[in-house]
């Protein structure tokens, strides 16, 4: 079925007058029962102001789509409205809706009507079409755009019908937990939805998970990569390859669908970069920055977490248990001590300057990242240091590459074995020594100090902060600069920060929780029983649960866990907590340095906050 089979000339109005959300319904509401779409016009509107109880339906970039399916519908149809000042329609974001497309459809709607709707939503997406639309001058113009480019999408998916609609996709995050899962779930479901298969490789913290096989990738249309942290590339050679972030997975799996399915992506060299130069890997110098850091980050973290709870354990025993020489030393605590803190936590900074290196050099970058990671540790530099050593490691692997790369191809194997390693240890070394230890040390140790140093006002105002951090994103970028933060901070013997941060990253899930309990009539059945799990994530510490309700509703649900996380995180600094251990939520609350039952407290209170700030702020909604 073409569009304009449900949209004619009767349901157009190109003069909108309203210039609120209750008046454009009201008008376009009007359109349809002149032209004899409707049953029961007062029933119909009822269904579209329900429907926009949910959730607004002014997606942005200018377009609201209304619509409500319901017997009140006489004949399926779409009534197209604008409006040249623009209309307040709540969208998400923020700007005012002046192209207006109500959709009327019958309780038996079939699937040929969804798929004419599906073919205008992505109509829609096109900058061109709404430019045009906005200066069409009469119905017939408007009927003649939509026709055209409806014309163009029946074309393309005909031509995609002769081939085999297989894609593969890899997800990973840096902690590799919960956006690799959800990740690979959104694009599974929505592959499912759109009639197409789809295998996820998911590579998360247990490892990879669903390996693709040389077979599956050849097969497959295109690959589609939402990481944030380093994946093995080459397998995809030839292949078009989509690179994007790994919350796009969960944000945008259609977009990413239809590109794979269009071929809409450079093809992977194999070299780390695409066979069109201008383009790499689609992905701009700040995020292949974040990649590479994270990409140490997430392999640092079991390091981390490991070596911090098992210091934590052994100051169970005595603060000083460790220590052969104080009344209190027991021999557990001090094995403890040794295998967390004297060999655990003494890898943390060297393994993130060497997976840092690999990231950006591959294999040749690893050994000279270790070695200047090493450094920066012995030398005072401290996570500051890794960090550069990282960097530094791996770009100089990559300048001895380009340099090297005119040596005979009978002597490729000794640059491997002996020219890289020892030209980028050495390189490395000489400028850590020399030129970046003294002043990052001193700069390491000035921020420790001023941290150890802070007073009740300002750590409370730091809690505050790396709390909305926490919550701003959810596991995107911002986030993960406050946990990379707290990490760091722990080589240095700071640990207030860390527990601030974990407090504030369990509140918004443990939010969502108890707001769905709470407040029944805010949330949809199928909301309510999501949110029962978000109990368990928020204890363990996996904010990335509330994703789904904070894409749903970001306008009232982000700001409310912002605040409820900054409560957290500054009662947290307030009551003078530490924490050792970067991640366990609940089952290593108990490990806290400090009173775990105030530390409990702050989680508490900030959920609290946040679950009856989203119980104000939802309008009800009909289950």
């Amino acid at each position: 079925m073409r569009i304009t089979e449900l949209l004619t000339k009767e349901t157009i109005n190109l003069s909108l007058t309203s210039t609120t959300k209750t008046g454009a319904i009201e008008e376009l509401v009007t359109v349809l029962d002149n032209a004899g779409k409707l049953n029961d016009r007062s029933e119909y509107k009822k269904a579209i102001i329900k429907r926009e109880e949910q959730s607004t339906t002014g997606i942005g970039e200018g377009i609201a789509i209304p619509h409500a399916k319901t017997n009140a519908v006489k004949h399926a149809a779409i009534a197209f409205g604008r409006s040249k000042s623009g209309v307040n329609y709540e969208s998400l974001d923020g700007q005012p809706s002046h192209l207006f497309f109500m959709i009327a459809a019958t309780e038996g709607a079939n699937n040929t009507h969804l798929e004419a709707l599906s073919r205008l939503s992505t109509i829609l997406l096109k900058d061109e079409v709404r430019k045009q639309l906005l200066e069409a001058s009469t119905a017939d113009e408007v009927l003649n755009i939509i026709n055209s480019y409806d014309q163009e999408e029946k074309e393309e998916e005909q031509s995609m019908a002769g081939k085999k609609q297989f894609i593969v996709a890899v997800t990973a995050c840096p902690t590799g937990i919960a956006h690799t899962y959800m990740s690979a779930d959104s694009l599974k479901a929505k592959a499912a939805e759109m009639g197409v298969d789809i295998k996820v490789e998911t590579n998360g913290s247990g490892g990879a998970k669903n390996v693709l096989t040389a077979e599956e990738i050849e097969n497959a249309v295109a690959v589609i990569v939402a990481a944030d942290t380093k994946v093995e590339m080459n397998r995809f050679n030839g292949k078009h390859v989509i690179e994007t972030a790994v919350a796009d997975g969960i944000r945008k799996p259609k977009e990413l669908i239809e590109r794979a399915l269009k071929q809409d992506a450079p093809i992977y060299s194999g070299s780390g970069k695409s066979s069109q130069e201008s383009e790499q890997t689609g992905r701009g110098v700040g995020s292949q920055i974040y990649k590479h850091l994270m990409n140490g980050v997430s392999n640092m973290l079991p390091f981390v977490v490991g070596g911090g709870i098992l210091i934590a354990i052994s100051f169970m025993f005595g603060i000083n248990s460790a220590n052969p020489d104080d009344p209190t030393y027991h021999p557990i605590a001090e094995a403890l001590m040794t295998i967390g803190g004297g060999n655990a936590f003494a890898l943390m900074v060297p393994i993130l300057a060497g997976f840092i290196a690999m990231s950006i050099a591959d294999r040749p970058g690893f050994a000279a990242g270790m070695v200047g990671g090493m450094l920066a540790t012995s030398g005072g530099a401290g996570f500051l240091g890794g960090l550069v050593a990282g960097f530094l490691a791996g770009y100089l692997v990559v300048g001895l590459k380009k340099v090297l790369a005119g040596m005979p191809a009978s002597l490729e194997g000794i640059k491997t074995i002996l020219l890289y390693p020892l030209l980028g240890i050495a390189l490395t070394g000489f400028i850590m020594l020399f030129v970046v230890n003294k002043p990052v040390g001193a700069l390491n140790t000035s921020i420790s100090e001023w941290l150890s140093s802070l007073g009740t006002g300002n750590a409370v105002l730091l809690g505050i902060i790396l709390g909305l951090m926490m919550s701003f994103d959810m596991g995107g970028p911002v986030n993960k600069a406050a946990y990379v933060f707290g990490t760091g901070l722990l080589a240095n013997g700071v640990y207030e920060p860390m527990a601030a941060i974990m407090a504030a990253g369990m509140v918004p899930p443990l939010a969502i929780a108890i707001a769905t309990t709470l407040f029944k009539n805010k949330f949809s059945k199928q909301d309510q029983e999501a949110g029962k799990v978000n109990y368990i994530m928020g204890l363990s510490f996996i904010t990335e649960g509330a994703i789904p309700f904070a894409a749903a509703d970001p306008l009232r649900v982000i700001p409310s866990v912002m605040a409820g996380s900054a409560v957290a995180g500054a009662l947290s600094m307030m009551f003078s907590i530490g924490l050792r251990a970067p991640h366990g939520g609940l089952f290593v609350i108990p490990l806290v340095d400090g009173s775990w039952l105030m530390y409990l407290l702050a989680v508490v209170i900030g959920s609290i906050v946040a679950a009856l700030l989203m119980g104000f702020l939802k309008k009800p909604v009909s289950n």
